[in-house]
């Protein structure tokens, strides 16, 4: 597997500065093209009888147009250092999780920042970012709002033995190629870790014979699998996440708070997710 286009979600009336310079780094590092994509959902006219707000409709309209020649404008302005990007901004009726989903069947890899979440947030110009994985059908990488820079020195593979988790160590091969280190690392109860030792030494022999040298090891399971995660990313000073998404019902997930409800609304640093 090659990454050869990367996409980038540009949100309107925000920087999007940081996303730009790490899309770029690893453009320049992965030989690949860049595509700035932006989008918003117009405002529903208001119909009471025979009055259609108009004005309103007329001057929303105008005012996506201004904050897509703005995006585009800074997002090009951004990359001049690394390529000139294709751009895509659109004017949609579609979700935004929907439209920026269908446009990735042009990319490998697509970059956005983290669900800001909230109902009462302006869902014109929001993307929910679990919607957008779910469908993209592309490996999706979240970069947290304070994140400047994407050094790849030492990348976490997440594993556990499931499709979702296959699914993205696949996609992120090229990625891990280019990591300095990478450790995969299992969370268990002791009755399973030789079970897991097992799993990840297939893991890792995998990853030896696509030019990834990687190490591994298993972790007590205590606690949540999300919380765990976190101390075992901050212990190795990990830049990057690798994670299956959504490994368990998709309502357990959003009710009960699960590793990819964490990694999608509050990450702390850099995720690759597929689903």
């Amino acid at each position: 597997m090659s990454c050869k286009t990367i996409m980038v979600h540009v949100e309107l009336a925000r920087s999007n500065h940081h996303l730009a310079a790490i899309a770029g780094d690893l453009a320049e590092r992965l030989n690949a093209d860049i595509i700035g994509i932006a989008a918003c959902q117009p405002v529903k006219p208001i119909y009471d009888e025979a009055f259609t707000d108009g004005e309103v409709v007329v001057a929303n309209r105008m005012e996506i147009d201004r904050e897509l020649k703005v995006a585009k404008a800074a997002f090009r302005r951004d990359l001049a250092p690394h390529c000139t990007p294709e751009w895509r901004g659109a004017v949609t009726y579609l979700s935004l999780s929907d439209y920026i989903a269908r446009q990735a069947r042009a990319a490998d890899l697509v970059i956005t920042g983290p669900d800001i979440g909230g109902v009462i947030l302006d869902s014109t110009h929001r993307v929910n970012i679990a919607d957008l994985v779910m469908e993209a059908g592309r490996p999706v990488l979240i970069v947290p709002r304070k994140c400047k820079s994407l050094p790849l020195k030492n990348a976490l593979v997440a594993w556990k033995n499931t499709r979702e988790a296959r699914r993205a160590l696949h996609d992120a091969l090229p990625i891990l190629q280019i990591c300095e280190q990478v450790h995969v690392a299992a969370v268990a109860p002791e009755a399973e870790f030789e079970r897991a030792r097992q799993e990840l030494s297939d893991v890792v022999r995998w990853l030896a014979k696509h030019d990834v040298a990687a190490s591994h090891d298993v972790y007590d399971a205590h606690g949540p699998d999300s919380s765990r995660l976190a101390e075992i990313s901050a212990d190795l000073g990990a830049d990057l996440v690798v994670a299956g998404a959504y490994g368990h019902s998709r309502l357990q997930e959003w009710l009960l708070g699960g590793v990819t409800y964490d990694l999608l609304l509050n990450p702390k640093r850099c995720v690759l997710v597929s689903h």
